[in-house]
């Protein structure tokens, strides 16, 4: 994600979001003045790349692993190496696969999905086995329509499919737990991201890709923690923020390169029990008394260890 330069406008307009009324018109300006404002009060560092081998010592050929898009794939404002998402990522990949990773971070700040195209050339060139894509909060930020964004990242999933690569893409996040985005401008933000990812969804999978629902799965954690979950400008993720979206891309990133099956990679509620990744599971257990954490049921096998689930007992009442 960038620090949205298009939030000084406000106003995300068309797509079929009919925003009505000059009173509106002009509380939305305001309030995406506000965000903007409070989103650059603090500069973070570019992350580290954290291209390179994991997992060496272990046998076999290396896993080919590229990883594209934009911030949210770099680790924007991470300032090592291992805490950013493509480097949690292949580790998990490398020590579940048993094999050696040769991840190549191809991933660019402020990328739409119609700055996918080079990076895809490189991902091709380097003749990589899986390609994992995040991409959309800067079209939602720079109001690109839905159609048009989609329309570049299928464009990209056929292009790397065509030559060999396996693809998953982690659809776009709900902007809407932004905090220092307010109501109304919250709820067109929040609809505007959600339809973008109903779109990758649907055309990456008939496009003959996989996907991974970012703001189902996480969306209700970082909303309901956002000083746990968000960095310090409040847009971009924590650190912990980014082990939570690492985690949770690892399953689906096996599956697609065919280390497990895809029941493996599912994530669900088990005897009406949450499974979610332990690094959002974590705050729960510390922050809210009465939480238990055990090994989640499903996925099953290497993957346990990724997942809990997540229950609540009541606390005593005081004599």
């Amino acid at each position: 994600m960038r620090k949205a330069d298009a939030l000084r406008s406000g106003v995300y307009a068309g797509g079929g979001l009919v925003l009505g009324g000059i009173g509106l018109f002009g509380v939305l300006v305001a309030e995406g003045l506000l965000a903007d404002r409070a989103v650059h009060q603090v500069q973070l560092l570019h992350a580290p790349n954290p291209s390179g081998s994991y997992g060496e010592d272990r046998p076999g050929r290396p896993i080919t692993l590229a990883l594209l898009g934009d911030s949210s794939a770099a680790g924007y404002g991470m300032e090592r190496p291992d805490d950013t998402p493509g480097a949690i990522l292949a580790t998990g990949v490398s020590a579940r696969a048993g094999r050696p990773v040769e991840l190549h971070d191809l991933s660019v700040v402020g990328a739409r999905s119609a700055d996918l195209h080079p990076q895809v050339e490189q991902a091709i060139s380097i003749g990589a086995d899986a390609a994992v894509i995040l991409i959309g909060a800067n079209d939602v930020i720079n109001r690109v329509r839905p159609t048009v964004a989609v329309s570049h990242l299928v464009e990209a999933v056929r292009r790397l499919q065509e030559s060999g690569v396996a693809v998953l893409v982690g659809t776009c996040p709900d902007l809407g737990t932004v905090k220092p985005v307010l109501p109304p401008l919250r709820q067109v933000v929040r609809a505007w991201s959600r339809r973008i990812a109903l779109g990758q969804t649907f055309h990456v999978v008939r496009a003959g890709g996989h996907t991974v629902s970012l703001a189902d799965i996480l969306g209700e954690e970082f909303k309901a923690e956002p000083a746990f979950f968000f960095g310090a400008d409040r847009f971009h993720p924590s650190a912990a923020g980014y082990a939570a979206l690492a985690e949770v891309l690892i399953p689906p990133a096996l599956s697609i390169l065919g280390v497990i099956g895809d029941e493996e990679a599912v994530i669900e509620t088990h005897r009406g029990r949450r499974v979610i990744p332990i690094a959002a599971a974590t705050f729960h257990a510390v922050n809210r008394p009465g939480t238990e954490l055990d090994p989640a049921p499903r996925p099953r096998g290497r993957l346990r260890r990724l997942w809990v689930s997540v229950r609540r007992f009541r606390t005593p009442a005081t004599p």
